[in-house]
């Protein structure tokens, strides 16, 4: 058991850590180094400028978490839940975090440069000053996000919902977005082919119908 344990500034570089429960333990300046903490309960957990660069945390549990000034580039964090997790200027470069659930954390000033955060939820998460230059936001829910300062030079937010996100002072150089498809609006786009293709072959069978007719009267 090792919940609630003190493990502040621990060496345990490429440590297999699957679905271990390490709720409430104090991991601050922890080297953790290409750790396995795969489906690991990180609930509450103090992880406060630790090392998890290259570590796999997919579908770990880190709600509540604190990370802040962790380094995680190039970690592994998809289908991971970080809800209301504190991640103030944390190092997630080039981290995978798709369909991570953000929701309310706070990654104020955090270096998100070359993150995936593909269907991601960061619904009401603060991102003020956060860099997310390059990042993968396709298909992400920003409902209500603080993205205030935040750098989006050459960010795809493709199908992404900005729905009561600020915006203030972004830099949005470069950025790609659509706005995410609804039901009724998917429902009318497929009519409005339909309608075209029907259009397109009665035009056809017009077109095909008054040549024959010219090449009949050729004929004569």
């Amino acid at each position: 058991m090792l919940e609630g344990c003190d493990f502040e500034q621990v060496y345990l570089a490429d440590a297999n850590l699957t679905d271990a429960n390490l709720t409430d333990a104090n991991l601050a300046d922890a080297n953790l180094t290409g750790a396995n903490l795969a489906s690991a309960n990180l609930t509450d957990a103090n992880l406060a400028d630790a090392n998890l660069a290259s570590a796999n945390l997919a579908s770990a549990n880190l709600a509540n978490a604190n990370l802040t000034g962790a380094i995680l580039a190039s970690a592994n964090l998809a289908d991971a839940d970080l809800l209301g997790a504190n991640l103030t200027n944390a190092n997630l470069a080039n981290t995978n975090l798709t369909n991570a659930n953000l929701t309310g954390a706070d990654l104020s000033g955090a270096y998100l440069t070359d993150a995936d955060l593909l269907g991601a939820d960061l619904a009401s998460a603060n991102l003020t000053d956060a860099n997310l230059t390059y990042a993968n936001l396709g298909a992400a829910d920003l409902t209500g996000a603080n993205l205030t300062n935040a750098n989006l030079t050459n960010a795809s937010l493709y199908g992404a919902n900005l729905a009561n996100a600020n915006l203030t002072n972004a830099i949005l150089d470069g950025m790609i977005y659509n706005p995410p498809v609804t039901d009724d609006f998917g429902a009318g786009l497929l009519i409005l082919g339909l309608a075209l293709f029907t259009l397109y072959f009665l035009w056809s069978a017009f077109v095909v119908g008054q040549d024959a007719v010219r090449r009949g009267r050729r004929r004569r």
